[in-house]
This record gives structure tokens, sequence and C-alpha cells, in this order.
């Protein structure tokens, strides 16, 4: 630790190398989405049978991403992280390897067992890392780099596959996460007074305003299990997991078959979901913080998640009306970014609720939202294997939406015994 009278910021490198790893697994997710066409033909692999193949990605993630999330309370997420993405690089660079159906289904299902927890480990950092009045902003940066990164992997994809098999995309992805967590394992440190280029005002600094008591259990399943706000912080989660899976699956199916767009189109619009999604991201971290100063972190966070979804289930019903192509696009766009404006709010509310015990509160609520992503392709490919109706599953979306909104109105962001999960009063 560095001596100096002012506080050093080593935090927001954290931040930096967190974002990193959010754009790392974004990459990875939404690369299969784009590539399908071509896995399809090449394994000769049904629409019904590729949607399993997407929700045996979710169906790992959500089965260990709470025993991955309680090891991570429990020794660090120095570790943890490191092990997550070394596993999910490995298993990316392996779907390559995929010559059936059954290969790629045992694929990207460990794919999903080694990535399980990565999200809630990231939490438990900005948990010990990050002081109470700057979470919003940081959650919302955090999920700006995931969508950013997603947004723009369509079109990366696209560009690399008219030089590359699909299997070569997947194997060079995975040696960028290679990259990232041979720096994290050397470089990052659990506690901020442990690390070298901390200096003593920035620990204390930290220390003193990040909310955690000072001696208590880590991964106590009683205790979050006995928070009353979970249930709906959860239930709202699987409508936003449920929506997003739909953007990196089937949406670049969706708009070529329902809406006729060309392949130059598909690049701008497929991506374009989580590209406007990055811009909510930022915004909405930066509006959290900021209402919850206003009127109150309870009427703030509230605020936020009921609008958000209202806002997010009307633009994505519209969206499937509007005859212009491009302009329903551009609405279901708008619709997705709405939603995931409440992801700064919702994980700032798990990282308060959850203290000591962030990594595994943060990893129930993301599990529920697994539960929303497994469904999600699936469900799709049903209604239209049976309707032929592709908006009807953009239109079961927009209600999901709606239900998120009600559960909003019955979160209380407040931990017991403490004041505020996000801003000091």
């Amino acid at each position: 630790m560095t001596n100096a009278g002012f506080p050093s910021v080593t935090r927001y490198r954290v931040v930096a190398a967190t974002v990193a790893l959010a754009g790392v697994t974004y990459l990875d997710r939404v690369c299969v989405g784009v590539l399908a066409p071509s896995i399809m033909a090449d394994l000769r692999i049904t629409p019904i049978q590729m949607s399993f193949v997407f929700s045996a990605f979710t169906a790992a993630y959500a089965l260990f991403e709470m025993p991955t999330a309680w090891w991570a309370d429990r020794i660090g997420s120095r570790r943890v992280l490191t092990r997550i993405v070394l596993w999910w690089s490995a298993f990316t660079m392996l779907t390559a390897a995929a010559t059936s159906y059954a290969g790629m289904l045992a694929v990207r299902f460990l794919f999903g067992v080694g990535e399980a927890g990565a999200w809630p480990s990231a939490a438990g950092v900005f948990s010990r890392w990050i002081p109470l009045r700057e979470r919003g902003r940081v959650q919302g940066v955090f999920f700006a780099g995931a969508h950013l990164a997603g947004g723009l992997t369509p079109g990366l994809v696209t560009l690399v596959a008219l030089y590359l098999p699909w299997r070569m995309v997947f194997v060079a992805l995975g040696f960028v996460g290679l990259a990232w967590a041979a720096f994290w394992h050397r470089w990052f440190r659990d506690e901020p007074r442990e690390h070298p280029s901390v200096n003593a005002a920035e620990a204390d600094l930290i220390e003193q305003t990040r909310g955690l008591p000072p001696a208590q259990r880590h991964g106590d399943w009683e205790e979050v299990f006995r928070i009353p706000s979970l249930l709906p912080l959860c239930l709202q989660y699987v409508a936003n997991s449920y929506g997003y899976y739909f953007f990196i699956t089937w949406l670049p199916t969706y708009l070529a078959k329902a809406r006729g767009m060309s392949s130059a189109e598909l690049a701008i619009f497929s991506g374009l979901p989580l590209t406007l999604s990055a811009i909510a991201d930022v915004t909405g971290g930066f509006t959290t913080d900021a209402l919850c100063r206003r009127i109150g972190v309870r009427n703030g966070v509230r605020g936020i998640g009921v609008a958000s979804y209202i806002l997010a289930a009307a633009a994505m019903l519209t969206g499937t009306l509007a005859s212009n192509p491009r302009i329903g696009g551009t609405l279901i766009a708008i619709g997705g970014a709405f939603s995931m404006f409440t992801l700064a709010p919702s994980w700032s509310t798990a990282i308060g609720l959850g203290g000591p015990n962030t990594a595994l509160l943060s990893s129930v609520m993301n599990t529920s939202g697994q539960v929303g992503a497994f469904f999600s392709p699936l469900v799709l490919a049903l209604i239209v294997d049976r309707t032929g109706n592709w908006s009807l599953p953009l239109h079961v979306l927009s209600g999901l939406y709606l239900m998120a909104a009600v559960c909003w109105l019955l979160i209380r962001p407040e931990r017991q015994g403490t004041r505020s999960p996000i801003l000091p009063n």
C-alpha cells in the first residue's frame, strides 16, 4: 500500500477491469446467436434443436450460479473469477470441436457451468471496492461495457466470418478470455487495503463508506432467503433475462424472416438493442444515484423500475405492429434498452440487501433470471412452430415487462438495520 494524502483511484481501475470482463462474457454469448444459421446448416440442426442448444447454456448457468457465488463470498472473487474465465474460455474454443447436435448440447452446457457466478462475483467485487454513493453509476458503466460489446459483436462476427469458418471464430474469441484471466489473477486483490496501488487514504475512504459490517458471516443462505424483497426482485429479473435472451438468440432470425431484412440491415439491427442498452445502462446508473438523492432511495429505485418496464412493454408491442421493418426494428431495440435501464437499480439493490452476502444474493436474483433465459428461446420456437406467428412471442415479452413493473412496486431496497443500499443519507 502506498502512502499519500489524497486518495488514490485504484478502485476505478478495478471497475475498468470488470467492465472488460463484462464485455468478454457478451462476446462469447452473442457470438453463438449470430453464427446459428451456419451452425444449423453444418450440423443439420433444426430450429427447435437450436433452441435447446441456446437453453443448455442457461440451464447449466442456473444450476451452478448460487454454489459458485457462495464460493466467491467465502474465498474471494480474485480466485473464483480467474477460474470462471479460464473455464469458459476453454469451452468457447471447444465449441469449435462439436460435430453433432449432442456434442453441441454438451459443450454449451459445460460452457454454462463454467460461466455461472461471473456477475455475482463481480457484484462481490463492487461491494468491497466501491463506496455506496458510487454504486449506481458503477453498475451502469459495468453493464454498458457488456451491452456495448454485445451490440458490436454481430457486426464484428459477421465481418470475421467472411474470412474464417464459424469454428475458428469461437477459437479466436476464447483467447480473449484467457488474456483477461491472466491479468486479473496477477493484478487484482480481494480487499483494497491489500492492493499495492491503493494508498491509505483510498483504503480508509472505501472501508468507511462501503456499508459492510466489520465482522459478519459470508455466504449466509438463511439470512439471504429471509429478505422480504427477494421474491419480487427475482421475478422482475426473470422478465429482464427473458427479453435479453431473445435479443441474443432469435432476434436476427426474427428480423430476417418476419421483417425481410437484408444481411447488411441484420448486422445493424441485430446489435441495435444492446448498443442502445449501453447508453441506457450508463444513464440508468447516474439516474439511479441522482433520483435517490432527490426523492429517497425507495421512491427513486421504484420509480425507475416501474417507468422503465412500462415504456419497454409499450415500445416492444408497438414495434411488432409497425408496418415499416426498420421502424419496427428500432422500436424493439428501444424497448430492450428501456428494460436494461433497470439493471443498475436491480444490482445496486442486490448489493445493498446482500451486504456481506452480496455474491450469494446476487446469484439468487441472477439464477431466477436464468429461468427466463432458459424458456425464452424455447417458447419462441414452440409458438412459431405451432402458429407461424413471429410477433406473438414478442407480445408475451411485453406482458412480462408489465409484470416486472408491478414487482418493482413491492420492492423495499433498504436492508434491515441499515439506512440505504445505494446512498448514504
